[in-house]
C-alpha cells in the first residue's frame, strides 16, 4: 500500500527527520496522545481513554510512520478479528479538532470497512483528503478503529453553542449512529439539558423520546468528566450499542448498564460559542423611533437626528419622573446598533419590567413620580400653551433664514446648530404631549394632513418631486435622508383623502382648516437653495403633539439642505462622503478648518437588515434578538444555528456567486464547507444546529438557519434576503433583476466520502 512518506514527498521526510514512528500505534500508548504526532483526533480519544472515559480501542497510523506493511497487517488483523469486524477509517489531523478551528467536514472518513483491501483504499482516500483546495497539503494521520451499530447515536455540546449558555447541554440523538446527523441528511431530536442532566426541554417537542431520563444524565456525567479532562466544555460524538467489541475498551468498563454501554466516538473543544449579552444588558428594539427614523443612517445623520432625540426624550422622562436620573445620565435613550435606531425599551415603557413583583415592591419608582407629581400636573395644564409657542417660534425661525446659498459657511454652521438644539425641545415636548395630553381617538393627525396635502397637489397636476416645495405638509410622509429624496407613497387619491384620520383641509368640521393650496406655487428650488417658506399658513391645524411631530420633520429637511449646501461647495469629490463626518467635523469645516486627512478612506457603514423587535447587545456589539416561547420572533420558520444579522443576494450553489452571496439550499450537505468563508449567510430547510455545516458557520461567524420550510422555493436566485441566525428569521427583500443563474448543481459524486469527522 501507499505510505505517508509516498503521499507527502521529500518534504514528509526532511519533517520526521532521522526519528521513524511505528507503522501502527494503540490508542492506549503514551505516545498517541501527542497532537503532533497521532494528530488531534486520535490524540484527544487517547487523552479521553487514559482518562477512563469510554473510548473504543484502536490504532493510530502516525503522521511520517515508517513504511512497514507487516506492522501494519499485523495491527488490522489484531483489531478487525482478520476482516470479520467491521472498521471505520477516520482522518486525523493536528490543524483539526483544535480550540481555534474544528474544520469539521474538510477531512475523508471512511466506514464499515472490511478486509485487507478495502482497509488500504480507505487509508488512501484519507491521505488524499490532506490536499486542501487552495493547493496547500495537511500533516494527517489515519485514526483506526471497530465499526458499531449503534441503537441511538448523536452528538452532545457540554455548552449550549447557539444560545451562548455555558449552563446548559444540548444534545441532538438520531436512531444508529451520528453519522447522518453530522453529515446534515437527519435533522434529529435535540434535548436541553441543565449541567446536572436535568431535561429542560425537548425539539420538536412532540418527537419520539430516542433517550431516558436516565441516559441522558449518562450523558450529562459523561459531558462533565470529559470537561474536567480537557478543562473545557466539549463537542462529542456519542452511541449508545451492544457489547459487539468484546473487552473493556481503551477506556476500561465503564458507562455501562444493563447489555449496553455509552461509547464515546470523538471529542473536541467547542470552537465557537454564539454571543451572549452580560447580565443587566438593556434590552433595545427599534420601538417608536423607527416611526421617525425607519432607515439605516449614516454617521453624521447619527449626529443630527438620533443624538438630538435622545437628549430630548432624556428631558421627558426626567421630568415625568419615568426613570433615575443616574441611569438617565449613564444610559442613551437612543442609540443606534449599525446606522440603525434603537431605544431602551425598557426606560420608554415599552416593555415590562424583569420582576413584575419586585417592581410592585420597589419604593423608589413612586416616590420618584411622588416628586415629579407637582410639576406633571402642572405641566399638564400648561403643555397646550407651551407646544403651542414652540411651534410658532420654530414656524417664525424657519420663514425667517435666507436661502442656503447666500449663507456663508459659519453662518450655516450656526442654523445646523440652532436645528440641534430646536430638535431636543421639540422631541422633549412632543414625548410629554403624547404620554400627558389626551387627544380624541379621531383627532387629526400630521400623516393624515401630509395625504390631504399630497391628494390636492396630484390633482392640481403637480409631480411628486415638487410637492414638499409646494405643500411642506407632506414632507410628514417621509423619512429624513442626506442621501436622496423621500419615496411619496403611491396610488393616493387624486383628491380630498375620505376618513376622519385623513380629513380634507376643507372639511367644514374642522375648526381652523389651512387654506387651499395655491396652483401657482414659487419655483422648486434646487437641492441648495432654500425650501419654500415653511409658514403657518401653510400648517394645517392639528392638536399639539401632531403639530410637534410636522415641526421635527421640517427642522430635519431644513437640515438636509444646510447640509447639502455645504456638501456642494466641498466640491463633488466630497460631496457624496459628507454623511461620513461627525457632526463636530462638519462643524470645524464650516468655521473654516480642512477637512479630516482620513475622509476618503472612510468606509461607508455597511448594509444591514432592520434590528429585532427587541435584542441586546453582546460583546463587540454583537446583536442578540430576544427570544420568547423559544423563537424570537413570531415570523420565523426556521431555526436559527448561527448567530448573526446578515442581508445578500440568494444564490443556489450553481453559476457565479454573487458578492454577497446567501446560500439557500435543501440539506446541510458537508461538500459545501468550501464554500463557507465566501458567503454572506446560510440558509437550508433542514438540517441540526449540530451538524458539521452549522458548526463551521459558527466558526466563520456565519449567519446560519436551518429548518426553514420550503426556503428552495420561497427564495428563488437572484432575489435579495435578510437572515437571522439567532432568531431563525429569514425575510424576502427586495429582487434584483436578471440575476438568475445556470450552471452545474453539486452532485452526491462530487462530495467527499464519509462523515468527514
Amino acid at each position: 500500500m501507499t505510505t505517508l512518506d509516498e503521499r507527502h514527498g521529500e518534504d514528509a521526510r526532511e519533517a520526521a527527520g532521522a526519528y521513524r514512528p511505528d507503522a501502527a500505534v494503540p490508542l492506549d500508548q503514551l505516545t498517541a496522545t501527542e497532537p503532533l504526532f497521532a494528530g488531534s483526533k486520535a490524540a484527544n480519544l487517547a487523552r479521553a481513554a487514559r482518562a477512563g472515559l469510554p473510548v473504543l480501542p484502536g490504532f493510530v497510523i502516525p503522521e511520517g510512520a515508517g513504511d512497514d506493511p507487516a506492522a501494519l497487517r499485523r495491527a488490522w488483523r489484531d483489531l478487525s478479528d482478520s476482516g470479520a469486524r467491521p472498521l471505520v477509517v477516520r482522518s486525523s489531523s493536528p490543524q483539526e479538532d483544535t480550540e481555534q478551528s474544528s474544520l469539521a467536514g474538510q477531512f475523508a472518513s471512511v466506514l464499515d470497512v472490511r478486509g485487507w483491501s478495502d482497509f488500504c483504499t480507505a487509508v488512501r482516500t484519507v491521505l488524499d483528503s490532506a490536499h486542501r483546495p487552495d493547493g496547500s497539503t495537511a500533516p494527517m494521520a489515519v485514526l483506526v478503529q471497530p465499526m458499531l451499530t449503534a441503537r441511538v447515536g448523536g452528538v452532545m455540546f457540554g455548552a449550549d453553542p447557539v444560545e451562548g449558555r455555558a449552563d446548559r447541554m444540548l444534545v441532538s440523538a438520531v436512531r444508529g449512529g451520528p453519522d447522518s446527523l453530522v453529515s446534515g441528511e437527519q435533522a434529529g431530536t435535540n434535548y436541553w439539558l441543565s449541567r446536572r442532566g436535568r431535561l429542560l426541554r425537548t425539539e420538536p417537542p412532540t418527537a419520539d423520546a430516542l433517550l431516558t431520563p436516565s441516559e441522558l444524565r449518562r450523558l450529562a456525567r459523561l459531558a462533565r468528566r470529559a470537561r474536567q479532562v480537557f478543562g473545557g466544555p466539549q463537542d462529542i460524538e456519542f452511541g449508545f450499542a451492544g457489547d459487539e467489541v468484546g473487552g473493556e475498551g481503551a477506556g476500561g468498563n465503564h458507562n455501562r448498564v444493563g447489555g449496553e454501554r455509552l461509547w464515546l466516538f470523538q471529542s473536541r473543544p467547542i470552537t465557537a460559542m454564539a454571543a451572549r449579552p452580560s447580565r443587566g444588558a438593556r434590552l433595545l428594539g427599534p420601538g417608536p423611533v423607527a416611526e421617525t427614523l425607519p432607515g439605516q443612517l449614516q454617521p453624521l445623520e447619527e449626529d443630527l437626528w438620533v443624538t438630538p432625540m435622545a437628549h430630548g426624550l432624556t428631558a421627558a422622562l426626567d421630568i415625568a419622573g419615568s426613570a433615575p436620573r443616574r441611569l438617565l445620565r449613564t444610559a442613551p435613550v437612543v442609540t443606534t446598533v449599525g446606522g440603525w435606531a434603537a431605544a431602551d425599551l425598557r426606560l420608554l415603557g415599552a416593555a415590562p419590567p424583569t420582576h413584575r413583583w419586585l417592581a410592585l415592591l420597589n419604593p423608589a419608582p413612586g416616590a420618584r413620580r411622588l416628586g415629579a407629581a407637582w410639576r406633571v400636573g402642572r405641566l399638564t395644564a400648561a403643555l397646550p400653551g407651551l407646544a403651542a409657542d414652540l411651534v410658532a417660534d420654530i414656524d417664525r425661525r424657519l420663514a425667517q433664514i435666507p436661502a442656503p446659498g447666500e449663507l456663508p459657511g459659519p453662518d450655516l454652521a450656526a442654523q445646523l446648530r440652532w436645528t440641534r438644539t430646536a430638535l431636543v425641545s421639540l422631541h422633549a415636548q412632543e414625548a410629554l404631549a403624547g404620554a400627558l395630553l389626551h387627544e380624541p381617538p379621531k383627532s387629526r393627525t400630521a400623516a393624515g394632513a401630509a395625504l390631504t396635502a399630497l391628494a390636492e397637489t396630484r390633482a392640481l397636476g403637480i409631480p411628486d418631486e415638487r410637492a414638499t416645495a409646494v405643500a411642506p405638509t407632506v414632507l410628514a410622509l417621509t423619512a429624513p435622508s442626506l442621501r436622496g429624496h423621500g419615496r411619496l407613497p403611491q396610488g393616493a387619491p387624486a383628491g380630498s383623502v375620505p376618513g376622519s384620520a385623513f380629513t380634507s383641509a376643507h372639511d367644514t368640521n374642522d375648526p381652523s382648516p389651512s387654506p387651499p393650496i395655491s396652483p401657482s406655487p414659487s419655483p422648486t428650488p434646487a437641492s441648495h437653495h432654500s425650501p419654500t417658506p415653511l409658514t403657518a399658513s401653510r400648517a394645517p391645524a392639528l392638536p399639539p403633539r401632531e403639530s410637534l411631530r410636522l415641526r421635527i420633520r421640517w427642522v430635519q429637511e431644513l437640515q438636509v439642505r444646510l447640509v447639502r449646501e455645504a456638501a456642494r461647495r466641498l466640491g463633488p469629490a466630497t460631496a457624496e462622503r459628507v454623511g461620513l463626518l461627525r457632526w463636530p467635523e462638519l462643524a470645524a469645516v464650516l468655521d473654516g478648518e480642512p477637512l479630516p486627512g482620513d475622509l476618503h478612506a472612510r468606509v461607508p457603514q455597511a448594509e444591514s437588515p432592520p434590528l429585532p423587535d427587541a435584542f441586546r447587545l453582546a460583546a463587540e456589539g454583537t446583536v442578540v434578538a430576544e427570544r420568547t416561547g423559544g423563537k424570537a420572533d413570531g415570523d420565523s420558520d426556521g431555526r436559527g444555528v448561527s448567530g448573526g444579522r446578515a442581508v445578500g443576494t440568494v444564490w443556489d450553489g450553481t453559476g457565479p456567486r454573487p458578492p454577497d452571496a446567501v446560500l439557500v439550499v435543501r440539506t446541510l450537505d458537508p461538500a459545501l464547507a468550501p464554500l463557507l468563508p465566501e458567503l454572506t449567510a446560510l440558509v437550508a430547510q433542514t438540517g441540526s444546529a449540530l451538524s458539521h455545516l452549522a458548526l463551521l458557520a459558527r466558526e466563520f461567524g456565519l449567519p446560519a438557519v436551518v429548518g426553514a420550510a420550503d426556503a428552495v422555493r420561497r427564495f428563488p436566485p437572484g432575489s435579495r434576503v435578510a437572515v437571522d441566525g439567532t432568531t431563525g428569521d429569514v425575510r424576502p427583500g427586495e429582487v434584483r433583476t436578471g440575476e438568475m443563474r445556470t450552471g452545474e448543481v453539486l452532485t452526491g459524486n462530487e462530495r467527499t466520502e464519509g462523515d468527514g469527522r
